[in-house]
């Protein structure tokens, strides 16, 4: 794990890079030098990495939501080391201490907790939240704390030292299937939208659960934060933003509720109906009820 001061040069190389990637997609746009190939890269990268972020990261790894066979088990953390967002256990460890203090001291990514009421306090929350807290955040402690049951998992322990390896097969796979399709013009498009335009894209959709969905949206259940569900989302974010009920509901498999889009939860009853997926964890009508504010009365 880097120290503090070894930190900051990583953040900002994994913060700014992605961004000027895309500064060049953007100018490649407005010149008509984009492909459909270049466009089906990106999105098919970005789904797969996503996925394993939403569902591989947070819902399997950080919630034991659902229990994966070891195959899938694997294949979901090693996209979620691809999204670049850090490494496994890092990445459940920084979750559990957010749920266990949301929106208190103690919440590493909060927008509200330490900061003022007004316009100027609100704006310094939300950058705090959405990025400042990955240049200062330390879990050195917190990692035997919250993650007890991960360090002993062979896969999870192998997946999450070997991030590096992961991180570059994301940045890699593009590159050279992109190299295939169109030479070395396709390769380093490949590697452009494929690699660093969705990791940028990826990045921001994570950040904003933490930021937008704890500031714009709908509180329908009672709940102890300000986390809210955020609808404009739902796409991008494959159904964690949602964010809401997932954290009054957290061990449920399944982010949207009733007629909301949940992609990732989509994936996850494909996965049981195949098999790879058991123990799947689902919300109740009767708890939902109990939990609803318009169920309460004061």
């Amino acid at each position: 794990m880097p120290t503090r001061a070894g930190q900051k040069p990583i953040m900002l190389a994994i913060t700014l890079v992605p961004f000027a990637g895309v500064i060049v997609a953007a100018w490649l746009l407005w010149g008509s030098a984009v492909g459909a190939a270049d466009l089906v890269m990106f999105a098919v990268f970005y789904v797969l990495c996503a996925l394993g972020i939403t569902i591989g990261f947070h819902r399997m790894l950080t919630h034991r939501a659902f229990r994966a066979h070891p195959a899938l088990r694997l294949v979901l953390l090693a996209l979620g080391s691809m999204a670049v967002q850090g490494n496994a256990i890092g990445w459940a460890t920084d979750h559990r201490t957010h749920h266990a203090y949301s929106d208190k001291q103690g919440d590493p990514h909060s927008p509200h907790a330490g900061f003022a009421s007004g316009v100027a306090g609100q704006i310094r929350g939300l950058v705090h939240a959405h990025v400042g807290w990955m240049f200062h955040h330390e879990r050195v402690a917190d990692r035997d704390r919250w993650a007890k049951d991960l360090i002993g998992d062979p896969i999870v322990v192998f997946v999450d030292r070997t991030f590096v390896a992961w991180a570059l097969i994301g940045f890699a796979l593009p590159f050279a299937i992109g190299g295939l399709l169109g030479g070395w013009h396709g390769a380093l498009t490949g590697l452009l939208w494929g690699g660093l335009v969705r990791v940028f894209v990826g990045h921001h959709i994570t950040w904003s659960i933490n930021s937008i969905c704890h500031v714009f949206g709908q509180r329908p259940f009672l709940a102890n934060d300000q986390s809210t569900n955020n609808w404009i989302l739902a796409v991008p974010s494959l159904g964690d933003s949602w964010h809401h009920n997932h954290h009054v509901f957290p061990s449920s498999a399944y982010h949207g509720l009733g007629r909301q889009l949940d992609l990732s939860g989509v994936c996850i009853s494909a996965f049981e109906r195949l098999g790879l997926a058991t123990e799947v964890r689902r919300v109740t009508d009767q708890h939902q009820a109990r939990k609803h504010r318009a169920s309460t009365t004061s």
